[in-house]
């Protein structure tokens, strides 16, 4: 019969069996809090932790209280509104509250000294005990520990970046690109997803958009969007890719759910491109030869508006010497002007930069024209040497 693993022998002295039992006992601790920092599992050691500094706190306070004064008991509360569940939460205020009570019952009444548990103190108790409450039921609601959750939010962030940058180019060919978000905010409402695509990736595909509204509202929005859309590229014909853009956006069925999107697909071989544009700013392309600056116009339906909308290319050639540049409107649109004055104030900022190289040209075209707009701006150069 085969002996289960882990079952002691008769033979077996106690300091083995004891030393066993220690292993397991540590293992399953270590395994307990590496779960619980990594944000899963149960809060019991946090509970357990804030729970025994209750009682030490109120000793102190009722011995002490010169030094250890009962508003002490904010810190296992504050801990506590970021470490445990609701649930956890209501068991250790109510240890707190049972200590203040002993608090103010065994510190002398007859001391010259004030009574140091105060109304204000119950208040103060009290108000922060409430404003963790709330804390920990946003966070179960939400599902996300705060052990983790700027951990995700950065990860998000990074793969959202990686997502947005344009892949390299064969020589020949410079690009450059740039994303501010208004308010100095970490996620934007524009944004810009990029892939080479078709036989032996030759042909690279742009799609910049501007998701309707502005802040967080349309930050959230695009988040779902870039994954969706740096999912459908590539993966469909580049006449294919805006209707389906298009029927993405009707099936969330948003109260505030169209958007604005330009879809460059260009040949890396012959400097061929075709425009698609769903209601976007035109495109606007430098010819060497002149000097001057063009407006590449395609007439299309906003994105999320109907079905069945149809989108019909614009066709140009970038040839040596030649810039293509896509943009949202918070680089050229303000209150009470005209577009165009601000298509021509982008213009003659990107003459003077353009011309130096493309190191950081977009940043600095962006520093230029709408440094301090509260909205959203984004910007794409594409170039032939």
């Amino acid at each position: 019969m085969r002996r289960r693993s882990g079952a002691s022998t008769p033979g077996e002295s106690r300091r083995a069996r004891l030393a066993k039992a220690l292993h397991r006992t540590r293992v399953g601790l270590r395994r307990s809090a590496v779960d619980y920092f990594r944000g899963g599992g149960s809060d019991w050691i946090a509970f357990t932790a804030l729970l025994c500094s209750i009682p030490v706190l109120a000793f102190s306070t009722a011995s002490w209280p010169e030094w250890c004064p009962p508003e002490a008991l904010l810190l296992p509360l504050v801990a506590a509104g970021l470490l445990l569940r609701p649930a956890s939460l209501l068991g250790l205020y109510a240890a707190a509250a049972t200590a203040l009570v002993l608090e103010t019952a065994l510190i002398d009444a007859e001391r010259s000294a004030p009574d140091p548990v105060t109304p204000g103190t119950i208040l103060l108790v009290a108000a922060v005990a409430l404003i963790g409450l709330l804390i920990a039921q946003f966070r179960s609601r939400v599902g996300v520990p705060w052990r983790r959750g700027h951990t995700m939010l950065f990860d998000l962030r990074e793969r959202i970046s990686a997502q947005s940058a344009l892949p390299a180019l064969p020589d020949g060919w410079l690009h450059d690109m740039s994303l501010r978000p208004a308010g100095g905010q970490s996620f934007s409402g524009d944004f810009m997803v990029a892939a080479r695509t078709g036989p032996d990736q030759r042909t690279l595909e742009v799609v910049l958009t501007d998701v309707s509204g502005k802040g967080m509202d349309a930050a959230s929005r695009s988040l779902l969007l870039s994954g969706a859309f740096g999912g459908l590229l590539g993966s469909l014909p580049p006449h294919g890719f805006l209707p389906a853009a298009n029927g993405y956006l009707l099936r969330q069925n948003w109260q505030e759910g169209f958007a604005t999107s330009i879809h460059l697909v260009l040949d890396l071989d012959t400097g061929d491109y075709e425009l698609l544009s769903a209601g976007h700013l035109p495109a606007l392309q430098l010819h060497a030869g002149t000097g001057r600056w063009q407006e590449v116009d395609t007439d299309g339906p906003l994105l999320g508006v109907y079905d069945g909308a149809e989108f019909h290319p614009a066709k140009g050639t970038l040839r040596r010497g030649d810039v293509l540049m896509l943009f949202t409107d918070g680089l050229v649109e303000r209150p009470g002007q005209d577009l165009a004055d601000g298509i021509d104030r982008l213009t003659g900022a990107a003459d003077r930069f353009v011309a130096t190289g493309f190191r950081d040209t977009a940043w600095h075209l962006i520093e230029a024209v709408a440094k301090d707009v509260n909205d959203d701006r984004a910007l794409v150069l594409i170039g032939r040497e």
